[in-house]
């Protein structure tokens, strides 16, 4: 059974594309990062759905460097968006990005991947039902794949490190459905930009989470401040 790398922030998307490396047979190495975010919930949530999928290994790795990162997930001055509407999301790139946040991620993954001699690395970007993200678009993966493909020992040897991306042009309902199908224990996983023990149905993730589940016919089992 091959090994693969999978991040795992916690989110929805991450614990179904966990799940589906799962379900293609591989034995999972999941790597969540601490990365100064506000809030450990989503910390708290991969760590449970880690368990839960029995994974190989589950490595939280920390990464000191909110303060160095200009993001309202990061800056505690910088208030989280809140109520936008579909045009909004797509009409540019929002406070909650963090920059090149994908790119170190990846660099990790891969570099855990080839040391353990892994040929894939998960990742959950999804560009049809998110916040017009850079670093989570085809272009983007591609990029990345090429500088796999040219910046290792693996690359170079023909046993490359493949970059998977299974969710990536799925909407948000798409991904719910696959999730039920897979048995993700979506009640652990948290979405919300925001901690505390409800979500809070405002912030952009929250508002396309509500709206997949809504429209893939599934009632959303997390408890929300406000459901808009």
């Amino acid at each position: 059974m091959s090994e693969a790398i999978v991040l795992l922030s916690g989110g929805l998307d991450s614990a179904t594309a966990l799940a589906i490396a799962k379900e293609k047979g591989h034995e999972i190495i999941a790597l969540t990062f601490d990365y100064g975010q506000k809030h450990k919930r989503e910390l708290d949530s991969a760590k449970k759905i880690a368990k839960h999928f029995k994974v190989k290994e589950h490595v939280v790795i920390p990464l000191d460097l909110g303060k160095l990162l200009q993001s309202s997930l990061t800056q505690k001055s910088v208030a989280i968006p809140e109520g936008r509407s579909e045009d909004e999301m797509a009409s540019g790139i929002p406070s909650t990005y963090v920059p090149a946040r994908n790119i170190v991620f990846l660099s990790i993954a891969s570099s855990v991947a080839e040391s353990r001699g892994a040929e894939r690395v998960f990742i959950a970007v999804n560009a049809i039902d998110f916040s017009g993200y850079p670093d989570c678009t085809p272009e983007f993966i591609a990029a990345f794949q090429k500088v796999v493909d040219v910046g290792t020992k693996a690359g170079k040897t023909g046993k490359g490190i493949r970059i998977e991306t299974p969710l990536i042009d799925l909407s948000k309902a798409q991904i719910v459905r696959e999730a039920f199908r897979l048995k993700v224990p979506v009640e652990l996983t948290w979405s919300c930009y925001k901690g505390g023990r409800r979500a809070c149905g405002k912030c952009d993730s929250c508002q396309l989470r509500l709206r997949g589940f809504a429209e893939a016919g599934f009632k959303d089992p997390l408890e929300y401040e406000v459901i808009r």
